[in-house]
């Protein structure tokens, strides 16, 4: 069955200032460059960290105050550089040297390591067992896996969406040719989504929680029955890094007791700027974050057991066609506890 593309304009164009407004980050000369002094002393070492919303760890630490406590203790300060999104425009970012730090799935990530990649990943949380995963609108007649052959299933090129369809086809035996998979970026979807131009849609919490929240879609498989390895990870430009050890360093452990806080009490990391607006959660949609927050993860170290889990993405990806070789994801891995 034929897969319907749409074009997407190159992450990387030749503009620093277009490459700038794609991924969110800024381009002045306060935000440039990730250098500055060491801890010892001197002007405080620049981190360029997306903006990170209305919600999560980072918010929480931008908005109080925790964060800059935490890198001043390293002679460290963020300039925050736009806006959070996908991590693929992300990675362009960071290979360009115009942020030092990003979050993304193992699958996009995997995807990016195919073009050069000027950066490696130093965190790892587990795969989501319930936010992520296949939906359909509710009176679809698609209430199994089985029920996406000969239709239509939005997901993002290389990334999690792909992954979880592909990966739910292979559980149950089905030849990925007998469905066809629509590539959208996931801000394009959930209008083509409930216009019912697809007929299911494979994605993340970060989209799914206001889709289930209207009461009109329901997962056909979420994360954990899909048997999903799609963990979450944080990449560091790697010359930052480099230079830096005790910055990346103080930043994990920052986010490391943010997300065991932010498990505990799942709430305190929603709305945290404004309670209304697209930004915001709330009725139903609140609830169910809650729900998935609870259940999800905490930012640790990359272990021995996380990089066989990624190597076994890594070659799924490969046998999937989705890459051309099986990508050598061990070779861009950082080991946060070790660093001096």
């Amino acid at each position: 069955m034929p897969i319907f593309r749409v074009r997407v304009l190159p992450a990387f164009l030749a503009s620093a200032a277009v490459l700038a407004a794609a991924t969110g980050c800024g381009t002045s000369e306060a935000a440039g460059g990730g250098g500055g002094a060491n801890a010892d002393g001197g002007d405080p070492v620049v981190i360029r960290i997306p903006d990170p919303g209305n919600s999560g760890v980072l918010a929480v630490g931008k908005k109080d105050g925790s964060l800059d406590k935490a890198l001043a203790k390293v002679n460290a300060k963020v300039a925050w550089t736009g806006s959070a999104g996908p991590f693929a425009p992300a990675a362009q970012a960071l290979n360009a040297d115009q942020l030092d730090i990003a979050t993304g799935s193992i699958t996009s990530g995997i995807t990016s390591l195919t073009q050069k990649p000027g950066f490696k990943f130093f965190t790892a949380t587990a795969p989501d067992p319930a936010g992520e995963g296949i939906l359909a609108r509710n009176g679809s007649g698609i209430d199994s896996v089985k029920d996406l052959v000969g239709k239509k299933v939005a997901v993002n090129q290389g990334g999690t969406g792909e992954y979880l369809l592909l990966k739910a086809l292979a559980n149950e035996g089905i030849s990925p040719d007998r469905v066809e998979r629509v590539y959208l970026r996931p801000d394009q979807t959930a209008a083509v989504f409930n216009a019912g131009k697809v007929d299911a849609w494979a994605v993340w919490a970060a989209y799914s929680v206001a889709e289930l929240g209207t009461g009109k879609a329901h997962f056909v498989a979420d994360g954990k029955a899909i048997g999903s390895d799609n963990y979450s990870l944080t990449a560091v430009r790697t010359a930052f890094a480099e230079e830096h050890p005790e910055v990346v360093k103080a930043l994990y452990a920052y986010l490391h007791e943010g997300s065991a806080r932010q498990k505990q009490d799942p709430a305190a990391y929603l709305n945290v700027n404004t309670d209304a607006g697209p930004q915001a959660l709330n009725g139903e949609a609140k609830r169910i974050q809650i729900d998935f927050t609870g259940k999800g993860s905490t930012v640790e170290p990359i272990r021995d057991a996380d990089i066989e889990r990624f190597r076994n993405v890594a070659r799924f990806y490969a046998e999937q066609k989705v890459t051309r070789s099986e990508v050598d994801i061990a070779a861009h891995l950082i080991d946060v506890e070790k660093l001096s």
